[in-house]
């Protein structure tokens, strides 16, 4: 794909459940090498646009596109990628982690790599230790069940298994969410690591200040349906909108563009 043109593009997404509208018209787009998060109260569709973007919902209108192919059409005829190839392509953290419990860490962090990847087994096993390495974890782990994990270790495995195709583009979802402030800056930055050593794209779904204040590269905000804002912490805190003001609230006047994690 042409480097110039936006790896996601989000065009004028509607949905709507019910009687309920959640969004009126969403449209942003996303460079390669970004780390972007999306931001906004609670009952913004912040996991639901998530959700769209990587085809597990549809929207009820609007086109969403991804590494050049609309999601919702994936077409190999028209010039997009069928879903299957697209699914290789990139990779999702889920809020929980979402680890089957009836695994070990090495079958979890495998299971892409079966799913999608003809490898043997001794392929498999030496790229299932790569991944626990990238992620800052031994090989002993790959013998454990998640039930005996921290959950802060489990995010780390669930991440593992989210690179293990070697993705172009990572979701996540509420990353830190659950993390004591430690686990939760520690967890930032390896992502913030793993974005610039591995040239990924990174789209986050977060409600983490510090989150914000230090790794991510700009902020979409959403709120009554539509985008609010859109641009580096910096440039988004200075919107006049009243959930803006109440969200960064006192701490706004020490918001800088983030300069990178040491």
């Amino acid at each position: 794909m042409d480097a110039a043109h936006p790896v996601l593009e989000v065009d004028g997404v509607v949905t709507r459940f019910g009687s309920d509208s959640i969004h009126a018209g969403v449209s942003f787009s996303i460079d390669r090498g970004e780390l972007v998060a999306l931001i906004g109260g609670s009952g913004t569709g912040k996991s639901v646009l998530l959700k769209e973007m990587i085809g597990l919902l549809r929207p009820t209108a609007g086109r969403i596109r991804m590494l050049g192919t609309n999601v919702w059409q994936a077409d190999p005829e028209g010039g997009g990628l069928p879903m299957s190839a697209l699914r290789r392509r990139f990779g999702m953290l889920f809020q929980d982690g979402a680890l089957f419990s009836s695994l070990t860490v090495a079958e979890n962090i495998a299971v892409p790599l079966r799913e999608h990847a003809q490898l043997p087994e001794s392929t498999i096993a030496a790229l299932v230790g790569l991944k626990l390495s990238l992620v800052g974890l031994d090989r002993d782990t790959s013998r454990k069940s998640p039930a005996q994990l921290s959950g802060g270790m489990r995010k780390r495995v669930a991440l593992a298994r989210a690179l293990a195709l070697e993705p172009e583009i990572l979701f996540l979802d509420e990353p830190t969410s659950g993390l004591d402030p430690i686990g939760a800056r520690a967890f930032d930055r390896l992502i913030r690591t793993l974005t610039d050593s591995l040239g990924l794209t990174v789209f986050m779904v977060t409600h983490d200040l510090d989150t914000l204040l230090t790794i991510v590269d700009r902020a979409v905000a959403l709120s009554e349906g539509r985008v609010i804002a859109d641009g580096s912490i910096a440039e988004v805190t200075h919107e006049e909108h009243p959930w803006i003001r109440q969200y960064f609230g006192a701490r706004s006047s020490s918001i800088q563009q983030p300069q990178g994690v040491a």
